[in-house]
């Protein structure tokens, strides 16, 4: 995209304030994952940077489960506008049940950014961290993940609008003719 997703303006917000009214009413325990946090100071959140720095995606969700102060963690990607609170709360009501909570629209790739991981993950993905072994699934064989089924998720998101990306100008473009349809708490 040339700048930071998370700044790019949908409506009159910018996604990463979509996102963070979509999940503020889920928890007691809301902060950013960033290795930028001048950036995100004006949000008043914590701010969490990489334990591991430079270990992609899952160096980052290593470093949320690890800060994080309840036992699971949901965790999300900053440019998706379209997240729907009450699928959200319902994965939630799912994580006692896994190490995993994964939604899979498309298989055989779950939607790893759009689930929620538990504390028992952290010595699996430290394992493949320090191996520089990056996959995000590469650890889910080690732990117990519940998958979350097509089916399962149409019932609170019929078009999967929540598990839209903004990573082209033309994905932003989408997303902001879709603005006007698609509602967090549908």
């Amino acid at each position: 995209m040339g700048q930071n997703k998370a700044f790019l303006k949908i409506d009159q917000h910018v996604l990463i304030e979509r996102v963070l009214a979509a999940v503020r009413p889920l928890t007691d325990d809301l902060f950013i994952s960033t290795n930028a946090p001048e950036e995100y100071e004006s949000f008043g959140l914590r701010l969490v940077a990489d334990i591991y720095p430079g270990k992609a995606a899952l160096g980052g969700i290593y470093s949320v489960i690890e800060a994080a102060r309840n036992e699971h963690v949901l965790v999300v990607a900053c440019d998706m506008p379209f997240l729907n609170r009450r699928l959200l709360a319902y994965l939630i009501e799912l994580a006692p049940t896994a190490d995993v909570i994964a939604p899979l629209i498309n298989p055989p790739q779950p939607e790893t950014m759009h689930a929620i991981y538990s504390k028992t993950c952290l010595p699996s993905i430290k394992t493949r961290l320090q191996a520089n072994k990056l996959r995000i699934i590469g650890f889910f064989d080690q732990v117990l993940v519940r998958y979350v089924g097509r089916d399962e998720l149409a019932k609170f998101d019929p078009n999967f609008d929540s598990f839209m990306n903004v990573n082209t100008p033309a994905d932003w473009h989408a997303a902001k003719k879709r603005i006007e349809r698609v509602s967090p708490d549908s």
